[in-house]
């Protein structure tokens, strides 16, 4: 299949093109290299995809809907996977026009361009966080999601919102995967296990929120792959009907964040020095994924722990990370 993916030099674009390069897939990707984290990083993972025969890049910004349209029209794709987004729920906070500009604007730039040259197939990334302040938990696909506690979060369920009214009016396949705390190689410095191993590796304290009684559903990179290959499986299935559809993928199991700490600093082989720290506004103080659906309609499940996800992060940011981008 031709695939076009927003959003392809972030974390998890770009772990998932690479893994539909080795299926054989031909991948156009699509990112504007933003400066919300170190532009190094999303160009060295660009780098490692530039190698790949079957791959090319496009420039650009998805909240500039002529671009993506004229993008669309010689593209011919058969899928889209839209993982292009302005990640971060503190971020957003601070700066509410970027999250406007790239989650809502960019998805309808994305939606329409579909709508117009007939793509009907797209997956696109949702969040855990949609989930808010909902309290009963393991979080499920059929919870009410109308509590958002951060921008970032109503974004994303605005995304979804859209995606179900495009999906009516036009006919569309569309599936939204809400991620439940994504980690791993090549991941988000912006993340709090990777700032943790930044900290610790520079001798500097980590500030632990909510003085550490938290807990996330933690899920590695790899899992998560595992669950967007299966929507694109399934998406691509002629029997599926049109319709849109939503996923959680996560691991099902959520830590504690003090141990999280403790898993990494055993694979780092260094010891934390903890501040403790008040809740932050406009986080939440668990996440827990249902996966029922997922596993029983997309096959999904996810395989990694948390200390042996951690142990390969902390073998990629001692072997990869820490040499080229520390400084």
């Amino acid at each position: 299949m031709k695939i076009l993916v927003t959003g392809v030099a972030g974390f998890i674009g770009f772990h998932c093109t690479l893994r539909l390069l080795e299926q054989g897939h031909q991948v156009i990707g699509f990112d504007n290299l933003n400066a919300y984290y170190d532009v190094r990083l999303k160009q060295a993972r660009l780098d490692i995809l530039n190698s790949r025969t079957n791959f090319d890049f496009e420039f650009g910004d998805l909240a500039d809907h002529k671009a993506v349209s004229a993008l669309f029209e010689r593209g011919n794709f058969d899928l889209v996977l839209h993982l292009g987004a302005q990640a971060g729920v503190r971020y957003s906070i601070d700066n509410p026009f970027a999250y406007i500009d790239s989650n809502v604007t960019g998805t309808l730039s994305v939606l329409e361009a579909c709508r117009r040259t007939d793509v009907r197939n797209m997956i696109y990334a949702s969040s855990s966080s949609v989930y808010g302040a909902n309290v009963e938990q393991p979080f499920s696909v059929k919870d009410r999601v109308d509590r958002p506690v951060s921008l970032y979060a109503a974004t994303k369920r605005a995304n979804e919102l859209m995606c179900e009214s495009y999906s009516r009016l036009y006919q569309l396949k569309l599936i939204g995967l809400r991620f439940f705390t994504v980690y791993g190689p090549w991941g988000r410095p912006d993340m709090a296990y990777f700032k943790f191993a930044n900290l610790i590796r520079s001798g500097q304290p980590i500030a632990v929120y909510n003085h550490g009684k938290m807990g996330r559903d933690f899920t590695f990179i790899d899992d998560i792959v595992d669950g967007v290959c299966a929507a694109v499986y399934r998406i691509s299935d002629p029997d599926t009907p049109a319709a849109h559809k939503v996923y959680n993928l996560g691991n099902s199991k959520p830590e504690r964040l003090m141990d999280m700490i403790s898993f990494l600093e055993r694979a780092l082989g260094e010891k934390a020095e903890l501040r403790f720290l008040p809740m932050q506004p406009g986080d939440v103080y668990e996440t827990f994924a249902d996966i029922s659906e997922s596993t029983a309609e997309l096959g999904y499940e996810p395989k990694v722990s948390l200390s042996d996800g951690l142990n390969r992060f902390a073998q990629w940011h001692a072997e990869t990370y820490w040499p080229l981008f520390s400084k």
